[in-house]
C-alpha cells in the first residue's frame, strides 16, 4: 500500500509540473502481465473482468492516481457498528485476497454476526462459479430465515 501512495505522490508531482501523471493500471493487456502485477489474484481478476466471462465495454481497466489518495483516506468500516442490531452474515472465499476486510468488518459489528467461509473459493470465484455460489445461497437462506423469520 505504501508503494501505491508513493506512486500517487509521484503522479501529483508530475501533474504539478504540467506532465502527464499517467494512470494506475488494474487490468493490463494480458494474463501474463496481470500475473506480474498481482500474482494469482491479478490473473483471476483479469480472467473475469477482461474476458467474455465478465467483461463490459465500459468497465474501467485503470484508476486515476488521485483515486489512490481518496481510497487511502476512506474508512469503509467506520459505520459498521451502526448496522446492529440487524444480523450480518459475511460469506467469504477462503482464498479471497479481500478476506481481511470481512474480518475487520466482523470485528466492528455489534449485532448478531457470522462469517461463513467457502472452502477453496477465491473472491472472484463467488461471482459466477456454481460450486461456490450454491453453498453460499444455501447459507444465506438458512441464516436469514433464522434471523429474520418470515413476514406475515
Amino acid at each position: 500500500f505504501q508503494a501505491l501512495l508513493d506512486a500517487a505522490a509521484a503522479a501529483r508531482t508530475a501533474a504539478a509540473r504540467g506532465e502527464d501523471p499517467g494512470v494506475m493500471t488494474m487490468f493490463p493487456e494480458t494474463a501474463e502481465q496481470a500475473a506480474a502485477l498481482g500474482g494469482e489474484h491479478g490473473v483471476e481478476g483479469f480472467e473475469y473482468y477482461c474476458t467474455p466471462r465478465g467483461e463490459h465495454e465500459r468497465s474501467a481497466k485503470f484508476l486515476a492516481w488521485e483515486s489512490i489518495d481518496r481510497m487511502a483516506l476512506h474508512d469503509a468500516f467506520h459505520a459498521v457498528p451502526l448496522i446492529g442490531p440487524r444480523p450480518i452474515l459475511q460469506i467469504i472465499g477462503e482464498r479471497a485476497v479481500t478476506s481481511w476486510m470481512a474480518v475487520e468488518a466482523h470485528q466492528r459489528a455489534t449485532g448478531p454476526k457470522e462469517i461463513h467461509w467457502i472452502k477453496g473459493a477465491s473472491h472472484v470465484d463467488l461471482y459466477d462459479k456454481r460450486q461456490y455460489i450454491d453453498p453460499a445461497v444455501d447459507k444465506l437462506t438458512d441464516y436469514f430465515t433464522t434471523h429474520l423469520g418470515t413476514t406475515s
